[in-house]
């Protein structure tokens, strides 16, 4: 039995010892850092880091942590000496510690003994890029070299050309009042040449401006249509009002000036305004403009227009406008003095229009993928009416697709509605819907339904706009082109006034400081406008791509010098796109003072 006991013993002994060991590997993890979490009364809690390893109890046999040392609380943990400790242990492992911060710390001290010296100071960063692509138009476009030279010929030496730079810029940058210009803008950009130009000095600039605007206007556009080599044998020009921050109109002389009169805008809201008329060229540069009293029919610019546009010996000069101007007495109007219009129709209310050029068979004429015109003549002789029917199949395409998911939602919306009296509030609020309301009608029993008969009458109309024209030598390609005109001239006023450029509302209340202010604004219209054509980029694109050329001051005992930063590869494609070279590394030198 002593014989046979024995072995068995130590295979016992043997498992036992096993077992302490794999035991040993699962719960034995040695030294580690412990974390301890305790919840106040407040609510609060804090967290302990604590150094500690595992032993096993000797009764129970199981893994107790025992600590040996305590850093105290995680928030006032002295990271260094855990750090010093890791790189400890680290040494004698062959270990290598990475830590981010201590990187960090070891960079900014490179960056700092590489940086500027201690007796240079960095003093302010500004803007540059918007200004030195302004101002290269504006040399360019003849626009500065003219108002120098009306400058010296007035014999004064004051900067009246820097100050309609900065006046003109700011529009393009950060629309500001003139004494926002002054007081505020010009601290934030890098034209030292304006810097000192104070702010009775730009309103007489102003004064400059409008006494030799015909001058200056004239000398601008024939040098920009040599710089674009246009063809400005078709000029187009339409009206606008402008609104001001008062209440009160002007009083007739001499009692008041009698310029902002009460009138309509485009919103249909009565305001003091002045009218603006604009001629631009086919590619939306802008040619003249004029100021007339804000309560000044449209079409009785005319006159005024084509007189001095004649004695610019233009080729013709065509007015375009939309529906809302076409009447038959503003026709006449129009043609009086063998006056030329091009102007849109409106389609469902016009019974001509609809009887007789929608239905009128013939074959479009295609002249380009996405427009087909056809001409038709209504009435014989010199009494005729000469209309232009457009068609555009993608927009069609388009206006097919939006009436059929307005339809959509107009079913969904009658479904969800148990009744559909047309005295509920919902049901009135539908119908009062400019999106909704011209597919509804009030049918039987006072109940709204969709109107099949008003959508189907809509079809016809998808891609279509209709033009009339007194001007029988003008040709399709002409009409075409008129008509985008005329939404180039929509889209330079809209920049005008209320996007880009932001001409209204306006403050001035002298009519020569409120012409010069329109001046201003068209002026800052062709350098935005330039740019466009030149880039195939929106201004708004254009200026926050130049945005990121900047220029800093710096300052040391001697000087105080301006140096840009690199310029960037957008901002760079757009110099280039525009032909201007970016500007000098080191910008200004001056002895400190």
């Amino acid at each position: 039995m002593s014989g046979a006991s024995e072995p068995e013993t130590c295979r016992h002994t043997l498992w036992q010892n096993s077992v302490d060991i794999v035991r040993s590997t699962q719960d034995d993890v040695g030294m580690y850092l412990r974390t301890l979490r305790r919840k106040n009364k407040n609510g609060t809690t804090v967290t302990y880091y604590q150094l500690a390893h595992n032993a096993r109890h000797p009764e129970s046999g199981h893994p107790v942590a025992q600590v040996v040392h305590s850093f105290g609380r995680a928030d006032q943990l002295d990271r260094d000496e855990l750090v010093r400790l890791c790189r400890s242990i680290a040494r004698v492992c062959d270990l290598e510690i990475n830590d981010p911060q201590h990187r960090q710390r070891e960079l900014f001290e490179e960056l700092s003994e590489a940086g500027l010296p201690e007796s240079i100071r960095l003093l302010e960063t500004l803007e540059l890029g918007p200004i030195h692509v302004i101002e290269a138009l504006w040399e360019r476009l003849g626009i500065g070299p003219e108002l120098r030279e009306l400058t010296r010929r007035s014999k004064t030496s004051v900067p009246y050309e820097r100050a309609l730079l900065a006046m003109t810029a700011n529009r393009l940058c950060e629309p500001d009042s003139k004494l926002g210009v002054w007081d505020r803008w010009l601290e934030q950009v890098y034209l030292p040449s304006a810097r000192e130009v104070g702010l009775s000095r730009m309103y007489e600039a102003m004064d400059l401006l409008d006494a030799h605007a015909e001058e200056l206007e004239k000398a601008v556009f024939f040098r920009t249509a040599d710089l674009f080599n246009l063809t400005v044998d078709l000029v187009f020009y339409d009206a606008t009002a402008a609104t001001f921050a008062i209440d009160e109109g002007d009083l007739e002389p001499p009692y008041g000036t009698g310029l902002r009169k009460y009138g309509e805008n485009s919103e249909g809201v009565w305001k003091p305004q002045v009218v603006v008329a604009l001629a631009v060229t086919r590619e939306g540069l802008p040619v003249r403009s004029w100021v007339f009293p804000g309560n000044t029919v449209h079409v009785s610019t005319v006159e005024q227009v084509k007189q001095d546009l004649r004695g610019w010996k233009l080729g013709r000069a065509l007015f375009v406008a939309d529906a809302g101007m076409n009447s038959k007495e503003n026709r006449e109007e129009l043609a009086k003095g063998a006056g030329k219009y091009l102007l849109a129709m409106r389609m469902a209310s016009v019974k001509e229009v609809r009887q007789d050029v929608l239905r009128r068979g013939g074959r479009y004429r295609k002249l380009a993928d996405n427009l087909r015109v056809k001409e038709v003549k209504v009435g014989d002789g010199e009494l005729h009416r000469r209309y232009l029917l457009c068609h555009n199949p993608l927009q069609e395409k388009h206006q097919r697709e939006h009436r059929k998911q307005v339809l959509r939602e107009l079913e969904e919306e009658l479904a969800s509605h148990g009744t559909r009296d047309a005295t509920a509030k919902w049901a009135i609020q539908l119908m009062a819907s400019r999106r909704y309301g011209r597919y509804l009608k009030v049918g039987q029993g006072k109940q709204v339904e969709i109107d099949r008969a008003a959508a189907k009458a809509a079809e016809r109309h998808d891609g279509k706009w209709v033009l009339i024209t007194n001007d029988d030598t003008l040709t399709t390609e002409d009409a075409a082109t008129g008509y985008r005109g005329l939404m180039i001239i929509e889209r330079c006023f809209r920049a005008l006034k209320r996007t880009r450029i932001q001409m209204t509302p306006m403050h001035h209340w002298l009519p020569r400081r409120i012409r010069a202010h329109v001046k201003i604004c068209v002026l800052a219209l062709l350098i935005a406008r330039t740019a466009e054509l030149k880039t195939g980029l929106t201004w708004e694109e254009i200026r926050h791509r130049l945005r990121r050329l900047k220029a800093t001051a710096f300052e040391s005992e001697r000087y105080h010098f301006f140096q840009r930063n690199d310029v960037a590869p957008d901002t760079s494609r757009v110099l280039q796109a525009l032909d201007i070279k970016p500007p000098e590394r080191v910008l200004d030198v001056v002895k400190a003072s």
